[in-house]
């Protein structure tokens, strides 16, 4: 019964980060950096906006699978904590967290190229 659900959630876990990867087309948290900044130099301000915009959906959509992680690790009993359940939901937030600080640092270089630019930040 427990592995049951171990794998309903996970397959949620995976169907919710394809989504998450969907909804942000350009988002890539692989891109080099200096690519990110080369690319971020040559867009006109309403290009840095619309990839700012897709990294913060990105980042919203994986911050918001962190705390359902966080949450399950909250459900997992005090003396299960070293078990291979508490594991590898630690491991799967450390993964996400990872990735969500991936797309805070290219996310920051649309952000600042849009701003030295002159390009509207709001709601950034």
């Amino acid at each position: 019964m427990k592995a049951t659900k171990n794998i309903i959630f996970y397959s949620l876990l995976v169907a919710g980060l394809v989504v998450a990867v969907g909804c942000g087309k350009k988002a890539d948290e692989n891109k080099p950096i200096s690519q990110v900044k080369a690319e971020a130099e040559q867009m006109n301000t309403d290009q840095l906006r619309a990839a700012a915009m897709d990294y913060k959906k990105a980042i919203v959509a994986k911050e918001g699978d962190v705390e359902k992680l966080a949450a399950q690790l909250k459900e997992i009993p005090v003396a299960e904590m070293l078990g291979e359940e508490a594991k590898g939901v630690k491991a799967d937030m450390e993964k996400l967290q990872q990735s969500v600080s991936a797309l805070q640092e290219r996310f920051q270089i649309y952000y600042d190229t849009l701003k030295e630019k002159g390009g509207d930040v709001s709601g950034l």
